[in-house]
């Protein structure tokens, strides 16, 4: 997971990423200023670009900031490729449990379905990252998916890097009507029935560490 800031330096810079990650999942990117994410950081104008230039560089590294830690969390080894990774089936109730405690952080999951459909367009600055985020998502979890068919008795006759993209999909999905009425939508139960339909369910467990995807 990310490391807790410690200068002064990284303090004021954990600040700022938390203002615009606030305000970018408030009002999307476009609408959000500089000088507003510095205001909403207790900083001047001037102050806040002594630490991030430009408005594009900001949304990133907020970007960024949340997929290393949910990252360090599912699939440890795309940022340590020594790393061991936990079994599949672990990795799996990671996964479902990182939708449910998305439930428990609205502003996040505002964050990524307002700039994933915004990013739609190849003009905008978040387009590539989240291309490349979808790409390494469909191929992390179609390798993990495919472990767990290939190991199920009897196997499971389903192409994994298909349900991946469903699973995906219904992630997507989710997060949006969640998003509309919180209430009339469990993320969590509708992920484990929708994996328990390919024989893979998935045991409850007690909270640990890590968040994600949207």
């Amino acid at each position: 997971m990310s490391k807790e800031p410690r200068t002064k330096g990284e303090r004021t810079r954990a600040r700022i990423l938390d203002s615009a990650a606030e305000l970018f999942s408030r009002s999307g990117f476009n609408a959000v200023s500089l000088r507003e994410i510095a205001a909403c950081a207790g900083l001047t104008h001037a102050g806040l670009l002594h630490h991030f230039p430009g408005k594009e560089q900001l949304l990133l590294e907020v970007l960024s900031r949340r997929d290393e830690t949910d990252a360090a969390w599912l699939f440890p080894r795309i940022l340590e490729p020594a790393a061991p990774e936990p079994p599949p089936a672990e990795r799996l109730r990671r996964v479902v449990e990182l939708v449910g405690r998305n439930s428990r952080t609205p502003g996040l999951v505002g964050l990524y379905a307002k700039l994933s459909a915004e990013a739609s367009g190849p003009d905008h600055p978040a387009h590539h990252y989240f291309v490349e985020r979808y790409r390494r998502l469909r191929a992390e979890l179609g390798a993990l998916l495919g472990a767990l068919f290939a190991a199920a008795d009897p196997p499971v006759r389903a192409e994994p890097q298909a349900v991946a993209v469903q699973l995906l999909a219904l992630l997507d999905g989710l997060q949006t009507q969640w998003l509309l009425e919180p209430g009339a939508v469990s993320m969590e139960d509708s992920v484990r029935d929708f994996l328990g339909r390919y024989g893979l369910p998935v045991e409850r467990e007690t909270a640990r560490g890590g968040r994600l995807t949207g």
